[in-house]
Order: structure tokens, then sequence, then C-alpha cells
């Protein structure tokens, strides 16, 4: 069944209200019409049958029943991402949606090349946060991760959010992130992670998150490229402590 993301204003009592561009992907791609029927969740949980009753300049549809939505994983992670020059962080912001991150918050570090006013990093985040969508609906998540306007390190640092764990990654030293997995006695929850943008993070950054309970780990000898790193510790994070490698409720799991 074709699954679709809806803003949750545009379900309305038992009917929804497709956008123009979920439209044109559902009558010129999908090839659908009137008495078919799609899945569409509201990004925060919530799934259900929808038979599509009308088409026009948008779609609308009725919900038939309840649908299953997709398991989110059991830790839920937040990965502080350097933001990196050119568009990477749209490729940051995919990726890590499809490999389960719950939020992701854009982080201007000593090292960060774009400057640009409040106004350009508040369009900037809208665009991740649509990426965030498109990445949820392809991947088949039930949940949109929540894309935050960027902020410096040191105020990331400071909103000292719960986690049960917290890691810097740092190419310089730090301990194998496999031996900090490994000592974790009962798993955990909820982990928070800082990458830094290209150049990576200076060793004042470091010490800063470090005096906040930040653990510096390292994926061993090779230097990875920040649009990498990002993406690699969210993996390694699910395969560890999450969903990732494990059994699946329907056929898939390969690139699509």
């Amino acid at each position: 069944m074709h699954r679709f993301t809806i803003s949750p204003e545009r379900i309305s009592g038992d009917r929804v209200a497709f956008d123009a561009d979920e439209t044109r992907h559902l009558v010129r791609v999908l090839r659908l019409g009137p008495g078919d029927v799609v899945a569409a969740t509201d990004g925060r949980g919530h799934a259900w049958e929808v038979r599509i009753v009308a088409l026009g300049d948008t779609a609308t549809g009725a919900i038939v029943g309840a649908a299953s939505p997709a398991a989110e994983s059991p830790v839920a992670i937040s990965l502080v991402q350097g933001v990196p020059k050119g568009d990477r962080m749209e490729a940051i912001v995919r990726a890590t949606t499809e490999l389960g991150v719950a939020r992701i918050l854009p982080a201007l570090t000593e090292r960060t090349v774009v400057r640009l006013d409040a106004a350009r990093w508040r369009d900037r985040a809208r665009r991740w946060q649509r990426v965030a969508r498109e990445a949820t609906k392809q991947c088949g998540r039930a949940v949109v991760p929540v894309v935050e306007a960027p902020k410096t390190l040191a105020e990331w640092i400071a909103t000292d959010e719960p986690a049960d764990l917290r890691l810097c990654l740092w190419e310089v030293e730090g301990q194998p992130l496999r031996r900090v997995i490994e000592r974790l006695e009962e798993g955990a929850r909820s982990a928070t992670v800082i990458v830094g943008p290209e150049g990576g993070l200076t060793r004042d950054e470091v010490a800063r998150a470090g005096a906040a309970g930040y653990v510096p780990v390292t994926l061993g000898g090779r230097i990875l490229r920040t649009e990498t790193a990002g993406p690699a510790i969210v993996a390694l994070l699910q395969y560890g402590l999450g969903d990732l490698g494990g059994a699946s409720t329907r056929p898939g799991g390969a690139a699509r």
C-alpha cells in the first residue's frame, strides 16, 4: 500500500486533504484515482487507511480505518550536527532520517564556514525540515524527525537536555565507540551525539562538551567527511542500541 505523510492540519474528522505535491505524485506518478486506498500518516505516529474520493488541484480522501504505523526505534537519537557548506546538510538530514534519528540540531561551530543572518538560517531550517519530511515518506516512517533552527554549539551544549548517552565524535582522540556501547549495562533509550563540520571540532569545543558529560569517541582509524560521519554514527548506534538489523514486519530494508 502506498504511504503518504500528511500535515496534521490537513486531517479533519474522517476527511483528508492531500496537498498539491502529494496530489501530483498520487495522480501522475502512481496513477491512482477515486476508490484506491492508500496509507496516510500525520508525522506524529498515527496512521490511517484512506480511500481516495475526488481529484482536482488537490485530492481528497475518506478515512476508512486505522493502519499500523511503522515502529520507531527504541532509542531516541539527537544529532548535533555542525553545519557544513553547500547542500551537504540536506544529505545528512535525508540519510539520518532514513536511519531513524529523532532530532537534528544544526550547530554553528568555530569552524563553520557558512555565515548567515537569523532569517536566512530559519529559511534553511524550513528547507531541511521539508527534506526530513520527504525522507520520512520514502522510508516508511510514521514520525518526521524535528529539524531545529541552527544555534551555536555552546548553546546546544548548555541546553543540557536529558540523555542516557552523550557522545562527541572527535577524530583526534577518544574512546572507540564499540567500547562505550559495550560498557552500557542496560543499553540506552536516548542518546545525543555531536559531530563537527568540515574541519572538525576544536579542542576547546571538545573540552566544553566533555565538561557537560559528553564522551569523546572515535569510529576507527579513518577520518570521515562530515556528511559521512553523522549518518555513520547514527547507524552504529541504531545497530548497537536500536532497531537497525532487527526483524522487519514487512519485506524490504534494501535500497530503493
